[in-house]
């Protein structure tokens, strides 16, 4: 017998526009939910999997094993060379992330 088909579905849209509330709700019924923010963030968090490449790639963001965020964005926002390099590490990262969770 097969198991039960898989429904994706993704959540988009504009800042404010609700997609974290309809995530917790999927969540409190039992919906396993991805979270790509939330992945960034334990991506560039200590130990994370993107911490040696986006170190490297944006000398003195690292900090105590960690990305601070903050200098990270000073670097990048305006520069738009620099946010392609920096996307062009972190968009790997999450869809890795995203296709284990899958799994």
């Amino acid at each position: 017998m097969r198991g039960r088909p898989v429904v994706i579905l993704g959540l988009t849209g504009s800042i404010g526009m609700g997609k974290t509330v309809a995530a917790d709700m999927f969540r409190r019924l039992g919906v396993p939910v991805h979270d790509a923010d939330a992945a960034v963030h334990r991506l560039l968090g200590p130990g994370g999997a993107a911490v040696g490449a986006v170190g490297a790639a944006f000398p003195g963001v690292l900090r105590d094993g960690a990305i601070d965020r903050r200098e990270l964005g000073r670097r990048v926002f305006g520069d738009a060379a620099a946010l392609r390099r920096l996307e062009g590490l972190l968009h790997p990262a999450v869809r890795r992330d995203q296709a284990a969770f899958l799994r």
